[in-house]
């Protein structure tokens, strides 16, 4: 899958939300319209292993994590793609929030304890992104690109 196509599959899901309020229930939106077992969900995993596979995902690494921006806007949303595996990922504050679509890969991965689906960080929230028990790609989606990192 090039990139022109990954932008086609990913606005299926950001022209859905552009403009919606980033609270939980977005999360709870996201994983009845969009849950781990469905096409869309499963069509998006796919393209992220075969982008990362390719090399044009997850260009950079660091600290045991491959990342990378790969959208810089659709929709209002960019999109970045992290691949992790058992690590703790910088301390960093969402400005506007934060859409992750968690994606295991193996083992019996958990993103800040999600395991698979759909987690929305409301705006001015913060964390360290952590995944245990495996490795699992996280698919970011950041209005308009906003992602300020902090010191723990």
């Amino acid at each position: 899958m090039e990139l022109d196509a990954f932008q086609a599959l990913i606005k299926i899901v950001t022209s859905n939300i552009a403009g919606m309020e980033l609270t939980a229930s977005l999360a709870e939106g996201l994983n009845e319209q969009y849950p781990p077992d469905s096409v869309i969900f499963q069509n998006i995993q796919n393209a992220c292993i075969a982008g990362i596979d390719d090399g044009w995902m997850c260009k950079n690494e660091h600290g045991g994590i491959k990342f990378g921006r790969v959208i810089k806007d659709v929709d209002g949303f960019s999109v970045d793609v992290v691949l992790m595996s058992n690590v703790v990922g910088p301390h960093h504050r969402h400005p506007n929030g934060e859409i992750d679509m968690v994606m295991p890969v193996s083992g019996n991965p958990k993103f800040d304890g999600i395991s698979s689906g759909w987690v929305v960080y409301e705006p001015g929230s913060a964390h360290k992104p952590t995944v245990t028990g495996g490795e699992a790609i996280v698919l970011y989606l950041l209005p308009d690109g906003e992602i300020e990192f902090t010191p723990s």
